[in-house]
């Protein structure tokens, strides 16, 4: 009977063992999977490197980052490429699906990973407009051409120099990866490949997992050898938050809530007292803010946007023949295209966007806000202060005081001069339920 509790005691541990094995076995062999579709900005950013530290916390065998970008900001970008230098969990970025691309910041991202893969008919290159130009953001001062070309200059050597530590950490083409740079060279995925630029082409995230199996890979905490044959791949997406915060990131998003928000202010103050427009312009010049923020905008930009739209307001008030009409289309359409301050053509707002805005605020002004200053100017035709300058018939004497009728209605009225009955008067203010009244063909 001990003998047979003994074997019992020994299977019983036997068990536990293979669970703890199997559990830990099981947490190791996961894989961690997120997608960057669009622009790099600190949205994305910050997602990149949140998704890095998960996987290291997760000690997850590796990190899959499905990548298609036209490019993005260097900042943002530096701060991706450190973490991946840093990252105790080996980084795969994949360039995905065909047609996708690794252009400009997704050059440093794919040449930082541990393992670079591309599809076939994906592309990567053309890094030199990774550079964000002299504008700056708002309160900066603008640079002459002379300086301008002085700071592309420093900010190119800089991306070079950038690119090249990146290279030569990861055994990559340094000499390509600086041409990438200068000279915004751009190859297809059999070129990269056979140039050095990546490790594998995989049709899809199967046969990416079959080649990079029993891989070795250097990390700071030391070698780790990938079992990526039988592993579970967990997918990650971007919170709600995340996404709205990365679309409000989108330099056409943020140039809408720019325009919207001014139509709404400028609504509140040819009318006052609507209220409604001017809460919602309010949130949406603060959005733009926001979105502004995560965006190399130029202040010169934002000034000619202002000034035409002053232009088209003055138009309302003064007569110019068309001329402010004009001069302010011309200053919002040139505003609204200086307003981003960027080589990267993915950061630029759309000409799809800026010429509807454009038309929208030349009508909007013309219109709206026209129809409001012009019922401003009006003259008041109801309540007590749309009685002044009526005329009307003395029911009484008036001397001074006396009774009149007025559009119809009985009203106590005095009077400077005397009237006599039925003699006709002219309204000339109105205090209370007292109005003053002289006679109608007093010149007074």
């Amino acid at each position: 009977m001990n003998f047979l509790k003994h074997i019992q005691k020994r299977h019983l541990l036997y068990l536990l063992c293979s669970l703890f094995v199997f559990t830990v076995t099981a947490q190791a062999e996961v894989i961690h999977k997120i997608r960057i579709d669009g622009v790099i900005n600190p949205v994305s950013s910050r997602f990149m490197i949140d998704a890095v530290d998960r996987a290291e916390d997760a000690e997850a065998m590796a990190l899959i980052i499905e990548l298609d970008t036209p490019g993005g900001l260097l900042e943002a970008t530096r701060d991706i490429v450190q973490r991946f230098l840093a990252a105790d969990v080996p980084i795969i970025v994949y360039v995905t699906p065909s047609g996708a691309r690794a252009g400009s910041a997704g050059v440093f991202i794919t040449l930082a990973s541990h393992i670079a893969v591309m599809a076939p008919g994906t592309n990567i290159g053309a890094a030199h407009s990774v550079t964000i130009g002299g504008g700056g953001m708002p309160g900066q001062s603008q640079p002459d051409s002379a300086s301008s070309s002085v700071m592309s200059d420093k900010m190119t050597n800089d991306a070079a120099a950038l690119i090249r530590s990146i290279a030569e950490a990861r055994d990559r083409n340094m000499e390509w990866a600086e041409k990438a740079v200068r000279e915004s060279d751009a190859i297809i995925a059999t070129d990269a490949l056979e140039m050095g630029v990546i490790d594998f082409i995989a049709e899809d995230v199967d046969e990416l997992l079959g080649k990079i199996d029993s891989r070795e890979i250097s990390l700071k905490s030391g070698k780790k050898i990938l079992n990526t044959l039988d592993v579970k791949i967990r997918n990650y997406d971007m919170s709600w938050r995340e996404k709205m915060f990365n679309h409000l990131a989108d330099p056409n998003i943020a140039y809408i809530f720019m325009m919207l928000g001014m139509y709404g202010l400028i609504y509140e103050l040819a009318s006052p007292g609507a209220i409604l427009p001017g809460i919602v312009g309010g949130i949406c010049i603060l959005l733009a803010f926001f979105s502004f923020q995560a965006l190399p905008v130029n202040i010169i930009g934002v000034l000619l946007i202002v000034f035409g739209i002053l232009l088209l307001i003055l138009e309302v008030k003064v007569t110019s023949y068309g001329a402010l009409t004009i001069g302010g289309a011309t200053s919002l359409l040139l505003g609204s295209m200086m307003l981003i301050d960027t080589n990267v053509p993915a950061l630029k707002v759309s000409l799809g966007v800026i010429i509807p805005s454009v038309v929208a605020t030349v009508l909007f002004a013309l219109f709206a806000v026209g129809m409001g200053l012009r019922a401003q100017a009006r003259k008041v035709a109801t309540g007590a202060e749309g009685l002044v300058g009526e005329i009307g018939e003395a029911f009484n004497d008036i001397d001074p005081k006396g009774k009149v009728i007025v559009s119809g209605e009985y009203w106590n009225a005095h009077s400077e001069r005397k009237i006599q009955k039925g003699q006709a008067v002219k309204v000339v203010s109105v205090k209370g339920m007292l109005i003053k009244v002289e006679p109608a063909d007093s010149e007074s």
